[in-house]
């Protein structure tokens, strides 16, 4: 697979109000280790969206795996329009520099948003764009990511779609994993 679309949980379905936070620290690194995990199986385009949580976090951690992995692509695809406007100051900026850092950056939408049919079409797009998909998501703890997660598995009963799902007991192990290199 060489274009994987990246996606999960918002900041917030986290408990993540500041990014200091150190599920952060974790969270990255899990993304780091599914997405070289990915590289050594062909990724070469890492799609994202612009939602804060993992979608920004995928972003953050594909460019830095740049240096290692310079052939790694980053494309950030948004919604609709104006997305992230209404954010907080310091979100937006983040947005922007991050819009201005990936590879490729476009919304699938001009517009701005005018109804969950963009939403629809948004996910449409991705996952015709991508050979499958990596979710940092649980069926036992619903998100908005559920509505991604619901489209991929329509998806799937019509054609093979390769969907990895990072739930919660795998983030356990990750932080395990986490906390022993630290302390190492």
């Amino acid at each position: 697979m060489s274009r994987i679309w990246f996606t999960g949980y918002r900041t917030y379905e986290l408990g993540v109000f500041k990014e200091k936070d150190p599920k952060v620290e974790v969270l990255k690194y899990a993304l780091k280790k599914t997405m070289i995990e990915q590289i050594e199986q062909g990724l070469q385009w890492v799609i994202t969206g612009g939602q804060l949580g993992v979608e920004t976090w995928t972003a953050e951690v594909a460019l830095d795996l740049k240096a290692d992995y310079p052939k790694l692509q980053v494309a950030m695809l948004l919604p609709f329009g104006h997305f992230g406007s209404q954010w907080q100051e310091a979100s937006q900026t983040r947005l922007a520099e991050l819009k201005q850092k990936v590879d490729f950056c476009a919304e699938v939408h001009r517009e701005d948003y005018q109804g969950p049919f963009q939403l629809r079409q948004y996910q449409d797009f991705l996952l015709g764009h991508t050979d499958g998909a990596v979710m940092f998501y649980d069926l036992d703890y619903q998100g908005k990511s559920q509505y991604d997660y619901q489209a991929i598995q329509l998806l799937r009963e019509k054609s093979p779609y390769p969907l990895e799902l990072v739930g919660m007991d795998d983030l356990q192990e990750f932080a395990n994993d986490y906390q022993e290199n630290q302390t190492n």
